[in-house]
């Protein structure tokens, strides 16, 4: 019979397995500063979400489309993920997060940063 982990037990190893990719992709100051104490268990896995697109700050989203790029997704993907932004917070905001995302593109490939189309 093999050892089942309770769902705490399991968000806690799918965190620490997650933390060293964070800090990889995003940089340990970033991730030092995002996950501050006053997270809840709650708000920590929604944090980024919530930052970058319901609170309307699409300054951050460039850190999370730049942390995509670095994790192998395309542009297209990318893309589609907003499309589905669009659908949930309206077009105006979508079209924001779009205008963030194609800038970050746009600064990565004139970085010389190989982006899958």
């Amino acid at each position: 019979m093999s050892a089942r982990l309770k769902r705490p037990e399991l968000q806690k190893a799918l965190y620490e397995v997650g933390m060293p990719i964070r800090r990889a992709v995003l940089s340990d100051a970033y991730v030092d500063n995002a996950l501050k104490d006053g997270s809840t268990e709650f708000g920590r896995p929604m944090q980024e979400f919530t930052t970058a697109y319901c609170s309307g700050a699409f300054h951050e989203l460039a850190v999370h489309v730049r942390g995509a790029v670095n994790n192998g997704l395309s542009a297209t993907e990318i893309r589609e993920v907003l499309v589905q932004v669009c659908t949930y917070m309206g077009v105006p905001a979508g079209m924001e997060a779009f205008k963030a995302a194609e800038k970050v593109l746009l600064d990565m490939a004139a970085e010389g940063v190989a982006i899958k189309p």
